[in-house]
């Protein structure tokens, strides 16, 4: 599995569970390591363990391999190994500390994923009265 798709599959992993200020660096020409750098943020120990756990079992879904995992036990930065991206899952104040943003440079945000509107009933309701 290539590089982009390992990322977007993460980054969909991280929406999923409500991953915040997630971010994704292209490395490639910076490092032989690694392709893809992502990084997200987390509100408590258990968001972020869970944000790291989501992406893990997305991508061995997907096919792919989780090399390692680092962190979990504190859950104040996990760090996710999938070969050619590495996921940082960080509380926001660990995520202020280190900075990793300046390290690898500028930032492609990912594409935010499309979303189907629900009607809710209120809003069906509220539709009909207008009608009449």
């Amino acid at each position: 599995m290539g590089p982009e798709k390992l990322a977007k599959i993460a980054v969909a992993a991280l929406e999923d569970i409500k991953g915040r200020d997630i971010l994704a660096f292209n490395v490639k020409k910076m490092t032989a390591l690694f392709d893809k750098v992502i990084i997200a943020s987390g509100d408590s120990n258990r968001q972020v363990r869970a944000l790291a756990n989501n992406v893990c079992e997305e991508v061995k879904k997907a096919g792919g391999k989780v090399y390692s995992t680092e962190g979990g036990q504190t859950g104040e930065w996990v760090l996710v190994d999938l070969g050619a991206v590495v996921v940082h899952v960080m509380q926001p104040a660990i995520r202020q500390y280190y900075n990793l943003e300046e390290i690898w440079g500028s930032p492609q945000r990912p594409a935010p994923r499309k979303t189907t509107a629900r009607k809710t009933a209120a809003s069906g309701t509220a539709a009909r009265r207008k009608a009449r």
